[in-house]
């Protein structure tokens, strides 16, 4: 187990915690301090405020306090090396991604047996003896380097990738001369949040990126100002040009202020003529349009193709000045595909694919015709129109309900490549040729383990105000219902994220659950995207509730329905499905026997003054809005933890280079839950170091963190059982 530990102890927490015989802990003796803070008239304690600064002596005695006691309770547990071992065996496998063709050639990325970082490699389109382009396991010696984006120039001379450290979300993006297989000496630095395209001519790259964070504050300072660069290669990222943005705008305070929550996506269109810049304000789905005609004399000249953010707009190519747009609104939440000629007005676009009953979630556009995927109950679809929006009657069916991503490639492309997974099916990658209509299959991983063993099953239950809601069930073909089976029930429920039968690295546990006999349950939850922006919208802001209310029927589903019962449901979540975890904990602690919050947003008052955290009031609302933060506060994990109660068995992860949910929110609910707990199970955190809020974590971190949280789960339920029957 590799925690964050600190080399120095304070006298600030004088208690170290031990793990007595008899189960109880002493938890770390925090300091308080008289931190109060008003809001609307409302006084509001903040005891913990200084867990906000990681170079705090407080904090850093904080965090060697509590891994060590959790640690200690982890050696008390007899089956984790066996967990460990188990989840090592079920993860050995050759994993498989979806390849990008650029100039005839196959890139593709694939995570081998034994590695912790997947490799990107570079094929002639034949099985055989594809060239290694870039390992990330040899960046660095804990792995802790991850290979985060890549892009191929259309030319295949050129992989312009980045690189996370860590787990931030920085991108460190390096240039690779693909006929040499040498690094250039390029480095862009400061971009998040971007990605590149890159131009016309093959020689360069457009990218976004902030000013340089200031000393120590690297991971935790606000992400506002962003501009778009554009970087030629060969060249000092310091010789780069600034094409939009905050860097304009400077010397125009007025213009300067009230842009400063832009993100900006590049994106050249295939046919090099234009350079379409999409621009976010928060997590909306709804965006700003700016379009630059790369061919004009002027080629500085932005026009605004949409004067607001009022809709969904996503590029799916171009013919000329006719756009093919995906778009959404509040008129058609479910999506459709359009066609634009962006020299006349917004109003004369011509609707191609109309919405539907189900929720168009992409659109490719290839081989002269689009292919559409859709969701239908959270589980894909995939349709096919002819360019004129005429529905052709081909399909393909798959073994089971499942996920579909890919389709990638150019309209006049003859091959294009998608996976297919589950729950406990990993990535099976499918080439379609559009010659010839055939559909097979062009990798699929050997498996150490038997998929066909286990079956998912759709359930739909009713929440709390009426509500349908679906959930998915999975567990072993030869399951039977006892009433306590251990089950884990997963949630997400925010972001318009939707939760689809996929195969997921953190899903590796419940695999490990299932072959023991026990259950994994996915509920999808108001706030995602799974009915489109009017289920997204039910989960937010002054409806946040219903999110909670949709998990809570879940576990009370899950029990009615003789699947198991409070002593044996364990839940879930990360990042928002955190917050969904610590909330839903708060208000029904009967409801379960272990919980387990990952990464999430906590403190619903503050979450705004750290690094992208002001995004998320798109879902969340603010607290400097009188109505929103009574919302806010009235599920608050941070806030509602303060009052003392049995609360049911919990483990919190989090990690030091999380600079998306900055740790302090998993710090201060655990020092508050700790100091509440009025019943005997235990208040755990658990701290990683070297890693951030998910993506990039090396394989062998994610599967030590996955074996602690079962173990956990699994210890707790045992320990539910034999008092139980002691009780009896």
């Amino acid at each position: 187990m590799r925690f964050l530990l600190s080399c120095l102890i304070f006298t600030s927490i004088v208690h170290l915690p031990v793990w007595a015989q008899n189960n109880k802990i002493s938890y770390p003796k925090l300091p308080q301090v008289n931190q109060v803070d008003d809001y609307h008239g409302q006084q509001v304690k903040d005891p913990y405020r200084y867990l906000e600064n990681s170079e705090d002596p407080n904090t850093q005695a904080f965090i060697q306090a509590e891994n060590k006691l959790t640690q200690s309770y982890f050696e008390t547990i007899k089956n984790k090396e066996k967990i460990t071992q188990r989840l090592t065996q079920l993860w050995d496998f050759e994993q498989f991604y979806v390849p990008v063709v650029r100039a005839g050639k196959y890139f593709f990325k694939q995570l081998k047996p034994g590695k912790n970082q997947p490799l990107l490699l570079m094929s002639n389109g034949t099985e055989e003896n594809p060239e290694i382009l870039l390992d990330p396991n040899l960046l660095s010696q804990d792995a802790t380097v991850a290979l985060a984006q890549f892009e191929i120039s259309n030319d295949g001379r050129y992989l312009v990738y980045s690189l996370a450290r860590s787990g931030s979300d920085w991108d460190e993006w390096h240039v690779k001369d693909i006929l040499t297989k040498k690094d250039l000496e390029d480095t862009i630095l400061w971009s998040k949040f971007s990605g590149i395209a890159i131009g016309p001519n093959n020689d360069g790259f457009y990218y976004g990126r902030f000013k340089e964070p200031e000393k120590n504050q690297t991971l935790t300072s606000s992400n506002h100002y962003q501009s778009l660069y554009f970087h030629k290669i060969g060249t000092k990222q310091t010789q780069d040009t600034c094409i939009y943005g905050a860097c304009l705008w400077q010397n125009n305070t007025s213009l300067y202020e009230a842009n400063k929550q832009w993100e900006m996506r590049p994106t050249v269109t295939d046919d090099g003529r234009y350079l379409l810049i999409t621009i976010a304000q928060g997590t909306s789905h709804y965006v700003k349009l700016v379009l630059s005609d790369l061919k004009a004399k002027k080629k500085s000249m932005f026009s605004e193709l949409t004067p607001g953010f009022d809709a969904e707009y996503t590029l799916v190519g171009n013919q000329g000045s006719t756009f093919y747009f995906k778009t959404a609104d509040q008129k058609t939440p479910k999506g459709q595909l359009i066609a634009w000629d962006i020299k006349k007005p917004i109003s004369t676009v011509q609707v191609l694919i109309p919405q539907s009953e189900d929720l168009l979630e992409q659109v490719s556009w290839l081989n002269h015709q689009f292919i559409a995927l859709y969701l239908r109950d959270a589980k894909h679809e995939v349709r096919f129109f002819k360019q004129t929006g005429t529905p052709l009657t081909h399909s393909y069916s798959f073994p089971s309900m499942g996920t579909i991503s890919g389709f990638e490639g150019k309209p006049n492309t003859q091959e294009t490549f998608f996976s297919f997974s589950n729950f406990f099916t990993p990535q099976t990658i499918y080439k379609l040729d559009f010659k010839t209509q055939k559909l097979s299959i062009y990798k699929q991983s050997q498996l150490n383990y038997n998929p066909h063993d286990f079956v998912t099953s759709q359930i739909f239950y009713t929440s709390k105000d009426g509500t349908r809601v679906p959930m998915f069930i999975s567990h072993k073909k030869d399951f039977v219902k006892t009433g306590k089976a251990p089950t884990l029930l997963y949630g997400y429920g925010g972001f318009s994220i939707a939760l689809t039968p996929e195969f997921r690295s953190k899903y590796v546990q419940a695999l490990a659950l299932m072959e023991q006999g026990g259950v994994f349950a996915v509920a999808n939850l108001r706030g995602g995207s799974e009915y489109g922006e009017t289920w997204h919208q039910a989960g937010t802001k002054l409806n946040k509730q219903h999110v909670f209310d949709d998990f809570i029927a879940a576990a009370e589903w899950l029990a009615q329905n003789n699947y198991t019962d409070n002593r044996h449901l364990g839940i879930m979540g990360g990042s928002n499905g955190g917050l969904l975890v610590g909330a839903t904990l708060l208000q029904r602690p009967d409801l379960f026997a272990a919980a387990m919050p990952d990464v999430g947003v906590m403190d619903m008052l503050r979450f705004h003054k750290f690094t992208i955290g002001w995004a998320w009031a798109d879902d969340y609302g603010c607290s400097d809005n009188q109505d929103e933060f009574k919302a806010l506060f009235a599920y608050s994990p941070v806030h509602r933890a303060q009052i003392p109660k049995a609360y049911p068995a919990t483990l919190i992860t989090t990690a030091d280079h999380d600079d998306r949910v900055v740790p302090s929110h998993s710090f201060k609910f655990a020092a508050t839950l700790q100091a509440s707990q009025q019943g005997d199970q235990p208040i755990l955190i658990r701290i990683e170091s070297k890693a951030g809020h998910g993506a990039g974590k090396p394989k062998h971190k994610q599967i030590e963190e996955q074996a602690d949280r079962l173990a956990f789960m699994l210890d707790i339920i045992s320990k539910l059982e034999k008092s139980s029957k002691t009780k009896q």
